[in-house]
């Protein structure tokens, strides 16, 4: 697996119906939006700030670019896709593929990147690339759209971090990715002896 060769870390962190829907069938994000509004921030621009690149797909990024404001600061913003063209966008860097995002931002020094999109989301998950997931809950059931998981080729266990209940009623939660890539500082304290 890659995770295992390397020191790339992925965060995710997501808004999603009750019933695990990320968009409607249509790419519409109104829903999440409109609703997700009464919570705020919640925890983003900490979250942003903790990161220092994002990595999504074609279609997240197609949801997000028409926004009159963009909302990841001055991080760099890397884009999977084999449709768009590589000077689509001043403001991202186009990759054919996960591999090829992966090895840049390595090349990059990049050490903790923001995943976001379903698909993309599961492939860095599949990867064993992901150590922390914060996943927002609104109090809404859309019942179709697509889903944020799907096969991963295989169980992965979490551990509960933590759990608010944001105004609107939000419920975001975090979870930590049992046996996932560890921080350099994780790392040494769990090779410090005792005493």
């Amino acid at each position: 697996m890659i995770g295992s060769q390397n020191t790339l870390r992925a965060a995710v962190f997501l808004g999603l119906s009750v019933d695990g829907r990320i968009a409607r069938p249509d790419g519409d994000l109104e829903w999440l939006i409109s609703r997700g509004a009464a919570a705020g921030d919640a925890g983003f621009t900490p979250f942003l700030e903790s990161v220092d690149a994002l990595v999504m797909g074609r279609k997240t990024y197609e949801a997000i670019a028409p926004e009159e404001h963009w909302p990841y600061q001055d991080r760099p913003v890397h884009v999977i896709s084999t449709t768009l063209t590589t000077d689509h966008d001043p403001r991202i860097t186009v990759h054919r593929s996960p591999e090829a995002a992966v090895d840049a931002l390595q090349r990059d020094g990049h050490q903790r990147v923001y995943v976001d999109g379903g698909e993309t989301v599961r492939w860095f998950l599949a990867a064993e690339l992901v150590d922390e997931l914060t996943l927002s809950q609104v109090p809404v059931l859309i019942g179709d759209g697509p889903s944020l998981f799907g096969p991963l080729g295989g169980d992965v266990h979490l551990e509960h971090v933590r759990t608010a209940v944001l105004d609107g009623g939000m419920v975001q939660t975090t979870y930590r990715v049992a046996g996932g890539p560890m921080s350099p500082a994780a790392e040494q304290a769990g090779n410090r002896s005792p005493g």
